[in-house]
């Protein structure tokens, strides 16, 4: 067997370089960048085998360990899961930071490969810095904590185990029905261990992602369910972008008049302007999804996890209403005591479309007045002014009308996923991204880089408020970093807008969701707002930045900014409050069931009321 001598981490990263994805016959290399924050545990190690060469992987310096895989999240998203940006950190704290995005990859089926540094495997230097001893076992580590939050965890003790180990993470990171966060933890000494590798380790390989196809029992099973619906609806969640299932999903509808709604990961696989898209569906969604399916009997949902948001927490359909689920995940499939119809989402709907020859949805005219009311709903919320300064809702309007057909729009967290899910109206395919599965605050200003390494000829715009910003936005400096111009678009609303209409909702009064100065008369958080200058803020950092308070202002920066050369933030100053409220739908919160608040006693009532028309499963 002809071998290489190389320490684990040039194992690695020569493993990485060589590994290819398959998809209808088009090959595409999985990884050709690394994100890395170097320290201790990771820069002698990974550090020393990128910095040696012989490999074609670009490194791109993180700021955060956190936001670099929320980048990381987002670029495999854009690139529909073909291609990832594996994450390197140091051992300690900088392995921790990368947890919460392990949560964000895996809640949204996103590939996402970690590598933190870990602690000697060897154990003779413990406790070294930066380790966390836990006293009933010396074999525990901080990055156990990967565990809960991956599909796939292994600790590299021997340098021969990376073998196993990084076959086995590239089986989770390319399969489509179980792919999510992975983890490789690196003891430190590992990482320069050497090994005879086998050459056949590390030549070519590529994973092949099959469709697969649903079976003629499946196809027949569902074609019937579906025959005998009166008002059938279709839900086109994240799966049907990813399988690249957008033709095939028009073809569907045409074919048999079946209206769809879209979830947020869904959005803008069809243009909104299809006379069969009712838009956004759920909590977030639009009046005309909602009214349609909460009459609908039967629920075609296509590559969709089915959470709360989307069915308004098992609220928005009727008891009896039937679901037929395409599906590649079969835990996804069974939901809400689905019809599973497992496989591949473009093949599902081909063959569905041909079994459903002849069936006709019977309820245009219902579908087109909801269509027409809602557009007219959203042209107005778009452009009705508020007298007290610019609205939320005005500012985004302002800012889609002016986005060109191949921009792409980001968001995440707060109220403005719910307007934009709402209102937003998409250009082309694939130019909607919204991470909303966890809804990770933080997303927006690091996966915004993330898009546009994916799509670097491309502009994109990423939708945030204030409370974000104030999270997690280091990453504003890798974009510099890297000349690329991204349209940071802060909303400023003085606070969790979000949360605080939230609270207000459920009979609470506003308490520690505004951002004000203590007040030293009260104690509370109740004195003047702390006025906040983002645009300085930005400006320090090295990127242009524009102070918006008027539609003019607003404009103006919007033009000005396709003239620069580097990222730019435009501090939006909205009045707080001026979101978009639900339509026709109702979310599931933990109301207080006792309390001396008239209000909040009002709102448990009119919870019980709600659960009482739930599906329980």
């Amino acid at each position: 067997m002809e071998t290489v001598r190389l320490t684990m981490a040039q194992a690695l990263v020569q493993f990485l370089d060589n590994q290819y994805v398959e998809l209808d016959g088009q090959e595409h290399k999985f990884v050709n960048s690394m994100f890395g924050v170097f320290g201790h545990g990771c820069v002698v190690g990974v550090g020393q085998a990128l910095n040696q060469g012989g490999h074609h992987i670009r490194f791109l310096q993180g700021k955060n360990e956190q936001n670099m895989a929320l980048a990381a999240t987002a670029f495999a998203k854009q690139k529909n899961r073909l291609e990832i940006i594996p994450c390197v950190s140091s051992i300690g704290p900088g392995a921790m930071n990368m947890v919460t995005a392990a949560g964000c990859a895996t809640a949204n089926r996103i590939p996402l490969l970690l590598l933190p540094g870990d602690t000697f495997a060897c154990r003779q230097p413990d406790p070294v810095l930066q380790q966390a001893e836990f006293f009933n076992s010396f074999g525990q580590t901080v990055t156990d904590a990967f565990r809960g939050v991956c599909h796939y965890f292994d600790r590299i003790e021997r340098p021969e185990q990376l073998m196993t180990a990084a076959i086995h993470a590239l089986r989770v990171l390319t399969d489509p029905a179980d792919t999510g966060a992975v983890c490789l933890a690196m003891p430190q000494d590992v990482e320069g261990e050497a090994y005879d590798y086998p050459v056949s380790f590390l030549r070519k390989r590529v994973w092949h992602m099959d469709r697969h196809a649903p079976t003629a029992a499946q196809t027949e099973r569902a074609a019937e369910i579906i025959r005998k619906a009166e008002k059938p609806l279709v839900i086109c969640g994240g799966g049907v972008r990813y399988s690249f299932a957008g033709d095939a999903l028009q073809a569907f509808c045409e074919t048999t008049g079946i209206p769809f709604s879209e979830t947020q990961a869904g959005k803008s696989v069809l243009p909104w302007t299809h006379p069969l898209n009712l838009g956004g569906i759920g909590v977030t969604g639009g009046q005309a999804a909602n009214v349609i399916g909460r009459d609908a009997d039967v629920i075609i949902a296509v590559g969709t996890r089915l959470t709360d948001f989307t069915t308004a927490s098992k609220w928005l359909f009727k008891e009896n209403a039937k679901v037929v689920s395409i599906n590649i995940c079969p835990f996804d499939a069974v939901k809400m005591d689905g019809e599973p119809i497992i496989c591949d989402a473009r093949e599902g709907l081909t063959a569905l479309t041909a079994a459903l020859k002849g069936y006709q949805y019977a309820h245009h005219d219902a579908v087109k007045a909801a269509r027409d009311e809602w557009n007219a709903i959203v042209d107005d919320w778009y452009t009705k002014q508020d007298e007290r300064g610019l609205s939320q809702t005005r500012a985004l309007g302002i800012i889609n009308e002016f986005m060109q057909k191949q921009d792409i729009a980001v968001g995440s967290a707060g109220s403005l996923p719910g307007d934009m899910q709402r209102l937003f109206r998409p250009g082309d395919r694939d130019t909607y991204h919204m991470e909303y599965g966890f809804s990770n605050m933080g997303y927006e200003t690091n996966g915004a880089l993330g898009v546009k390494l994916a799509c670097p000829d491309r502009e994109v715009y990423t939708f945030f408020g204030d409370g974000t910003y104030l999270m997690a936005h280091s990453e504003l400096v890798t974009c510099l970093q890297e000349h690329l111009r991204v349209h940071f678009c802060l909303f400023d609303n003085s606070g969790w807008g979000c949360i605080e209409n939230l609270q207000n909702n459920q009979g609470n009064d506003t308490f520690g969701t505004v951002f004000r100065f203590r007040n030293p008369e009260t104690g509370e958080l109740d004195g003047p707002g702390i006025p906040l200058d983002f645009a300085r803020n930005a400006e320090g950092y090295g990127l242009k930045a524009y102070s918006v308070h008027t539609e003019d202002e607003l404009k103006a920066a919007l033009r000005d900014a396709l003239t620069q050369d580097k990222p730019v933030l435009y501090d939006i100053k909205v009045v707080p409050g001026t979101m978009t409220p639900g339509y026709e739908s109702w979310w599931r919160v933990g109301v207080a069931e006792v309390s001396t608040q008239p209000r909040v006693q009002a709102a448990y009532e009119n919870l019980m009321e709600h659960v009482k028309d739930t599906r329980k499963f």
